[in-house]
């Protein structure tokens, strides 16, 4: 039997058997390297839309073309994160694809989730710092900061409810591109695979957790800067929700939107499309479909006794 070689994209079937296996593995990992790798995929965030900022200011475009320059320069974050490799969480929801098809438990996928957002955030936090100490906010007259300053207020002041709804639909298309990476064979493959889903996302509005973890901090930062805020056309009056209880609800109402858009709408739609089992097909049309979660949840109870019976 030859080995056969093929430049050919993997076909979606193949695709969700791949996911499955890279959820297995990122849900293994050891402590030091998933929270090390998360670290950096924050940072790789950080700089896609600390390069947004920049780009967007003052380009002198319509409105949807700046969006649209401002989303693809974006797309340098999910770059560096599937060819450089890091742990990202918006990504990271694909691994629920391994949970349902009873892979993995309920507990690895929340230490995964929990320990790589975490390590999003200090990631994230530290490029704020950096940036904030290069003082490139400076350039173009405060504009910078001002562009800056104003994307954070503008994310601190939509609704729950908005927060929700615009992080599922940002899911949706960061997942779409992890998804169609999974399909490339070579680098250029999986850089074309992110550029079209992430500039749309951005373009669109949408609201990715990660990203905000740059984005509202230094906003944060900046609006104790007259310069910035004279640049901005702002007060102290009108940034009344730019502070740290702000943060903490969008970030709340965003990753909700994002684990059920990317978790949910993506991960578990393609499961049941190309992996669910023939046992399953039956009792999903007998309208069994509520049980078979029950002992998804009954798995992982059952795997955590014997994990403990082995001890």
């Amino acid at each position: 039997m030859s080995n056969q070689v093929t430049i050919d994209a993997f076909t979606p079937p193949e695709i969700a058997e791949h996911m499955e296996n890279i959820g297995v593995k990122k849900a293994n990992l050891d402590f030091w390297s998933m929270i090390t790798l998360a670290i950096l995929a924050g940072s790789f965030i950080g700089f896609g839309a600390e390069l947004f900022t920049l780009t967007v200011t003052h380009s002198g475009l319509g409105y949807g073309l700046n969006k649209l320059v401002g989303g693809f320069v974006f797309s340098l974050g999910l770059i560096l994160v599937v060819v450089a490799g890091a742990e990202l969480f918006t990504g990271n929801n694909m691994i629920i694809m391994a949970w349902v098809s009873r892979k993995l438990t309920l507990g690895q996928v929340m230490r995964n989730w929990t320990i790589v957002y975490f390590g999003n955030l200090l990631g994230s936090l530290g490029l704020v710092l950096l940036m904030y100490l290069s003082r490139q906010w400076t350039f173009a007259d405060f504009h910078i900061g001002a562009t800056a300053l104003n994307i954070a207020n503008a994310k601190v002041n939509l609704s729950f409810t908005e927060g929700i709804v615009r992080g599922i639909l940002c899911n949706i298309l960061v997942c779409l591109a992890i998804w169609l990476c999974a399909s490339g064979r070579s680098v250029i493959d999986k850089i074309l695979a992110v550029i079209f889903p992430i500039t749309a996302f951005v373009a669109s509005g949408f609201e990715h957790s990660i990203a905000n973890m740059y984005f509202i901090p230094m906003g944060i930062l900046l609006r104790g800067e007259p310069n910035v805020l004279a640049a901005a056309g702002l007060t102290a009056g009108d940034l009344v929700n730019l502070n740290l209880h702000g943060f903490v609800l969008s970030l709340v109402s965003v990753t909700t939107g994002n684990i059920f858009g990317g978790g949910f709408m993506v991960a578990v739609v393609y499961w049941f499309i190309y992996r669910r089992p023939e046992n399953f097909k039956v009792r999903f049309k007998n309208g069994q479909i509520a049980n078979i979660f029950l002992e998804l949840f009954q798995f992982n109870r059952s795997n955590k006794s014997g994990k403990s019976e082995q001890r």
